[in-house]
């Protein structure tokens, strides 16, 4: 199997997981937060649905100056609808960007901060790490918020404790 292909399968299936989870979100929760440190639930939705954006500065760049990025900051969405519409949008951009060779995939891409590399990976390992892993930890994150507020759990790698 060729690197491209286990890439796309691995992506389409992380984001329909996602999906899933971003739909469970209740509009009259979004301010809600567990902590005083943490993102309301509408922040940590709409910062997951953003996540796709990465694949851009990796797919086609061979390096990130972090200090060139603008400072991340935390949205407040409207709605869910917004939020679902954000994913949706980014997730498709990122899956066009998929289409490269395994070489391509294979190219090292850097993370700077200031023009110093704080380290270097494959293209296809930080794509997984930026994209993919990030994502499933934030998804993580919000099942636990959607837990806390009495709210059904989709079943993501096999059943969960409300769907078989």
């Amino acid at each position: 199997m060729a690197l491209k292909d286990a890439i796309l399968a691995e992506y389409d299936h992380e984001m329909a997981a996602t999906r899933k989870i971003l739909e469970r979100i209740p509009d009259d929760k979004l301010t809600w937060k567990p902590h005083d440190k943490s993102r309301t639930m509408g922040a940590l939705g709409q910062h997951v649905a953003n996540l796709p954006e990465w694949g851009e500065l990796i797919l086609d760049r061979f390096a990130v100056d972090m200090a060139e990025m603008p400072p991340p900051v935390d949205t407040q969405p409207a709605s869910r609808s917004s939020i679902l519409s954000a994913f949706d949008e980014a997730r498709a951009k990122t899956r066009k960007l998929l289409d490269k060779t395994d070489a391509e995939y294979a190219a090292m891409w850097s993370l700077k901060r200031e023009g110093h590399e704080v380290f270097s990976l494959p293209r296809s390992a930080a794509f997984r790490t930026f994209v993919i892993s990030h994502i499933v930890h934030h998804r993580g994150q919000l099942s636990v918020y959607l837990r806390l507020n009495d709210v059904a759990i989709p079943a993501l790698y096999g059943p969960s404790a409300d769907e078989g």
